[in-house]
């Protein structure tokens, strides 16, 4: 359905921009940011000039904001285009794409998990009597020496130095270490995240800070799943009133 025949369907009591904003306790401007974005169907016009809404500009924008926190920002202003453009696949094909990065995320999560539990109950072992070397380090896990320079630089690795040299010379905690941190940041947690992981490693031997690490994301990762469930039904419901405008709820 374009937006011309939004423009000329029945749609019942008109509404100012005004009593949209009430409905969605937002600003009368960011009504008409969202009319300009695309996230609303064009509004008429008075003939003195002042917007003129309907139903069906109601809906959608309770239908976009419904979509933000699962969705971001970003996407669901993209979402509603792309809906507002008759692009009801593509808008469809953003959501399937956002559902299979929660998916994958959630996975990554999982096997996060398991790797932090092996690493941290592995033994640190005897290792090279002087330590590796940064190079050494940076081939055992596939990394580059600047990414050990950046940990170290935040903090969470603390290497020896050669007497003379200065080398940084890495014992077998500090490469476990290296582990845990590179372990994480592939799972995209932040050196904030990471701190109190290896803190608690540190002192105590334990996992007790990386399970809280974990437990706190995948209940970001439910809250963000439940927001999308709630999002997409939003949106299941707008596309069926745009389908029959005048025979459904």
């Amino acid at each position: 359905m374009t937006s011309d025949e939004h423009r000329a369907e029945p749609r019942g009591e008109r509404l100012r921009t005004v009593d949209l904003a009430r409905a969605a306790g937002v600003s009368t401007q960011q009504i008409r940011n969202y009319e300009e974005a695309g996230v609303l169907p064009p509004a008429e016009r008075s003939a003195s000039g002042y917007r003129t809404f309907r139903e069906v500009h109601r809906r959608a924008l309770l239908t976009y904001r419904s979509l933000p926190a699962g969705y971001g920002t970003t996407q669901a202003v993209r979402i509603m285009r792309a809906v507002h453009e008759a692009d009801v696949p593509g808008a469809l094909a953003l959501v399937d794409a956002a559902h299979a990065a929660l998916h994958e995320e959630r996975g990554a999560l999982r096997a996060t998990g398991e790797a932090l539990r092996t690493l941290a109950g592995r033994p640190l072992g005897p290792g090279p009597r002087t330590g590796l070397r940064i190079g050494e380090v940076a081939a055992l896990l596939g990394v580059r020496t600047s990414a050990l320079r950046v940990w170290e630089d935040a903090g969470l690795l603390t290497p020896g130095r050669e007497h003379g040299t200065h080398y940084r010379r890495y014992g077998p905690a500090d490469v476990r270490d290296a582990r845990l941190i590179h372990t994480l940041r592939r799972a995209q947690h932040l050196f904030e995240q990471i701190r109190p992981v290896l803190d608690d490693l540190r002192r105590e031997g334990g996992d007790e800070a990386l399970r809280a690490a974990l437990v706190t994301r995948e209940r970001a990762l439910t809250a963000r799943s439940r927001a999308m469930l709630a999002g997409s039904g939003r949106l299941h419901d707008y596309l069926g009133y745009l389908d029959h405008p005048n025979g459904g709820g």
